[in-house]
């Protein structure tokens, strides 16, 4: 048997908790953090941002490009098949360490989005929620002509959770809370930041549901994803893993597979498909 179908039957006839990493989404062109190919890269830390002005508005003027490429992913073949398999009653359920939202683009409903998503932002002082897009109207305001420049003078390369890297930001002009001038940041959960407390919670809980937890493109070096992993080994709930390069969580896991999500999954929702088909 080959590892793709021994995958197909660990997951026959049970239900299947995913557990997502930046590995899901590089096939819709958002690069990640830490794959083999993937360039060195310093991403900010809450404390960097909270605690610095000038990292805060090299951020925004980062972002400001960052988050429009973003929005204009669309889901791969691997976040199609996921929603698919989710639909015929295999997978039920999603986390993502992702914020792209691409998984419930792609029409997965049961999405748990441990580090929050790139379409909102929260303040600092008042906890009020707004959208990127309301942000993006007040920044171009007071940066009138900003993107434009930048692209036509160096072109942008797009980084992981919704960054552009470029250098030249002092001229950038952040804007605060317009309720209580506070500072505004990015819903998502930066380095060094905690992930919301129901948040994980309720995401053990789906672990904790499952017959199978199928890691899918993270090499599971940070304790957000990684404890999941721990959590259903400890109960004895199967682990498979599927990603490029050998993972933190390897030792856990039943099965692993050096290969690529869309690939594997697509494969994967064709033969449960064929399963379906054929009946016992």
């Amino acid at each position: 048997m080959t590892a793709e179908s021994d995958l197909a039957a660990l997951v026959s006839r049970r239900s299947v908790v995913a557990l997502t990493g930046a590995g899901m989404s590089t096939d819709s062109g958002i690069p990640d953090y830490r794959g083999p190919d993937s360039p060195p890269r310093n991403p900010m830390t809450y404390q960097q941002f909270m605690g610095d002005s000038d990292f805060r508005r090299h951020y925004w003027a980062r972002n400001h490009l960052g988050w429009r490429h973003m929005d204009a992913t669309r889901p791969n073949a691997g976040h199609r098949a996921l929603a698919a398999l989710e639909r015929s009653g295999t997978v039920r359920g999603v986390l993502t360490q992702n914020v792209d939202l691409l998984h419930t683009k792609a029409g997965s409903r049961a999405v748990i989005d441990l580090h929050g998503s790139y379409l909102q932002v929260r303040c600092m002082g008042c906890e009020r929620r707004t959208s990127r897009i309301a942000l993006a109207e007040r920044l171009e305001a007071a940066n009138p002509g900003f993107a434009e420049s930048v692209v036509a003078a160096t072109g942008v390369e797009i980084a992981p959770d919704a960054d552009a890297v470029i250098e030249d930001t002092a001229h950038f002009r952040v804007v605060d809370c317009e309720y209580c001038g506070g500072i505004l940041k990015p819903d998502i959960v930066y380095f060094g930041e905690s992930v919301p407390r129901d948040r994980v919670d309720a995401a053990f809980a789906m672990v904790e549901s499952a017959d199978v937890l199928l890691v899918l493109g993270s090499s599971l070096t940070v304790m957000s994803g990684l404890r999941f992993v721990r959590r259903a080994a400890k109960l004895g709930i199967p682990v498979a893993i599927v990603n490029r390069g050998a993972t933190r969580g390897d030792t856990y896991a039943a099965l692993t597979l050096d290969a690529g999500c869309s690939e594997t999954l697509t494969d994967l929702r064709r033969v449960m498909e064929a399963c379906t088909a054929t009946g016992p």
